[in-house]
């Protein structure tokens, strides 16, 4: 999140969602924005054009931001709102989203501003032209385990000695073994869950123009699954089928669970801005 200049209480300023070419107008026609005051408009740049909204300067100043994240709802409506309209731009032509909250004191400081990026958003664009992103999740199933002390208690056969009833001869042996062939397999199980994850991410990677690997995000505790590939690609819209192609093709040879999300903006491929 990023603030510019919005310190004035009274003064109105400039929100800014996203940087285009060759936007349609119509394409953000009617969004509320982040505010129903004013409407989403075009603002024409040397090379690009900014998709922006005037605000008031005092919904944007840092105490007002630190009140907004304190609260869930409104701050998700505030994302909602940035994103509906930065997806809304995006559908029509290539677009580079900013962060949400990006804030200047009025349109000739968004200008003065974005024309320093300009080298930015000409090699962002061009990257990004024709092509969404997707995501990719595999997981991996729970880790097989040996049966150990359980098993033993199932079948009535202790292992720890007690006083009334001795093990039988060579079941501590046994029993080592079965934990050893139990680590074994978790081990084996682990070492195949990440060649499964290198086989996806080379795989796809190959259809895709660009990837980023992310970290894998942890499972609720009722989820015994484990994600072993969290990442996301650049795929040309035109290999879009294709990539659904491969993601089927290679559960059915893998046998792993992989997630296929997208098309999305490509807000991991157009760098900080």
């Amino acid at each position: 999140m990023r603030q510019h200049d919005a310190e004035v209480p009274d003064a109105n300023a400039t929100y800014v969602f996203a940087v285009c070419r060759d936007p349609d107008p119509s394409s953000c026609a009617g969004l509320p924005g982040v505010t129903h005051e004013a409407p989403v408009r075009l603002l024409a740049l040397d090379s690009f054009t900014a998709i922006v909204q005037t605000v008031r300067a005092r919904d944007f100043t840092d105490e007002a931001w630190q009140s907004r994240l304190s609260d869930q709802r409104e701050l998700e409506r505030y994302a909602r709102a940035h994103h509906d309209v930065v997806s809304a731009v995006a559908a029509a032509c290539p677009t580079v989203p900013l962060p949400m909250a990006t804030v200047y004191h009025a349109d000739e400081r968004v200008r003065e501003a974005l024309a320093k990026e300009t080298d930015r958003f000409r090699t962002a664009l061009k990257r990004i032209a024709h092509h969404a992103e997707w995501g990719v999740k595999v997981y991996a199933p729970p880790a097989a385990t040996a049966a150990t002390d359980d098993a033993d208690r199932r079948t009535g056969r202790p292992v720890v000695p007690t006083d009334r009833a001795r093990p039988a001869a060579g079941a501590g042996l046994a029993y080592l073994e079965r934990k050893r062939g139990a680590q074994r397999l978790r081990e084996r199980s682990q070492e195949d869950a990440l060649r499964t994850a290198e086989t996806v991410d080379e795989q796809v990677g190959r259809l895709a123009t660009v990837s980023r690997r992310l970290r894998p995000h942890p499972q609720p505790s009722t989820d015994r699954r484990v994600q072993i590939l969290n990442a996301t690609y650049l795929v040309a819209e035109h290999r879009s089928e294709e990539l659904a192609l491969l993601t089927r093709t290679l559960r059915e040879r893998t046998g792993a669970e992989i997630e296929l999300s997208g098309p999305w903006v490509p807000y991991s491929f157009v760098g900080e801005v």
